[in-house]
């Protein structure tokens, strides 16, 4: 089995050197491919001058990260795509070849992979409970997981009118529709060492609007109907707390106006798969063999039955109100 680690990157030029070494130790036959999202700061000659073994995609102008990413599945070689922030290291050498074991069962179609946040705390996020046996989640984090390369394009990938956050639980619920599951990993963790240069008001806007999108293309009715009003509460608590409202407020209602827009456009989980994403999301992972039963109960449809629209179907979802 064949891995891709892809990282994506934007303006972080110190940090990315850090990730590229932490990813060479991973081994020789383990394709490494950096996607530069139009970086100004001479990122792309610095890895072609000091990580000739590196691959090297640059974009002139930067498309965002769930489209790279998008692109990124698209030019990897590899079966198993492995994602990384540009702000994290693999501090183990060992991470990626103990999370190819995990996919030892032909439903795992993804893994989460365990992390730490070094300057938050030393918890470990995305850690199985025990070692035996296969535990299923409802989400992975953008940097930290590994997908099944063919299962991700055949599923259209992340939607990429989202533009920034929330594509990871998206893809997630409608893998989980197709009949495939995350995995919660046992590997060495990946140390996220989170960047201060962040832009809290597009992830403020997104955040919100995201959520909003979320319920409204996947969550079945009668259940949108309860889903979506708790949403723009939770929505308008989060910017009170945060005392953020401008661009948190303006993301909830252009979620909102979407869904006014596009009243058709909605292609929702079943209400079996939907209170399975919610009790795995509420209550934690299941073992693997819970999840069969209840989605045997569900008729959601097996591996080998996979059908699902192309990457542009999902792309052609969302045009501007007239």
């Amino acid at each position: 089995m064949r891995a891709t680690i892809v990282i994506i990157t934007k303006n972080r030029l110190h940090e990315l050197k850090q990730a590229i070494h932490s990813a060479l130790a991973q081994g020789a036959l383990i394709e490494v491919l950096i996607v530069d999202d139009g970086s100004s700061d001479g990122t792309a000659e610095m890895v072609r001058r000091e990580f000739p073994s590196v691959r090297l995609e640059r974009s002139e102008i930067s498309v965002g990260c769930i489209v790279q990413r998008n692109r990124a599945a698209q030019l990897a070689t590899g079966d198993i795509i492995l994602s990384i922030d540009d702000d994290a290291i693999f501090a183990s050498p060992h991470t990626v070849s103990q999370t190819l074991r995990e996919f030892d069962h032909p439903r795992v179609g993804a893994v989460a992979i365990p992390y730490v946040e070094p300057r938050k705390s030393p918890v470990v996020h995305q850690q199985a409970p025990l070692r035996n046996g296969v535990f299923v989640t409802d989400n992975f984090i953008g940097t930290a997981h590994a997908l099944v390369k063919g299962l991700f394009l055949r599923l259209g990938g992340y939607r990429e009118f989202l533009v920034h956050q929330g594509e990871e639980m998206d893809y997630c619920i409608r893998m989980l529709e197709a009949g495939y599951v995350v995995r919660l990993g046992n590997a060495d963790p990946i140390h996220h060492m989170e960047s201060p240069r962040r832009d809290f008001r597009r992830m403020d806007y997104y955040g919100r609007r995201n959520d909003i999108l979320f319920a409204w293309h996947n969550v079945p009715m009668p259940e949108l109907l309860g889903h979506l009003p708790i949403n723009v509460v939770n929505g308008l608590r989060s910017a009170a707390r945060a005392r953020r409202f401008r661009h948190m407020i303006w993301g909830t209602l252009t979620g909102l106006g979407h869904a006014l827009c596009h009243p058709r456009n909605r292609r929702p989980v079943s209400r079996q798969v939907y209170w399975l994403f919610r009790h795995l999301r509420k209550r934690g992972p299941l073992r693997l063999a819970d999840v069969a039963a209840v989605q045997a109960e569900a008729g959601t449809p097996k591996a080998e039955e996979l059908t699902r629209p192309a990457a542009t179907a999902d792309r052609e979802m969302v045009r501007p109100c007239k």
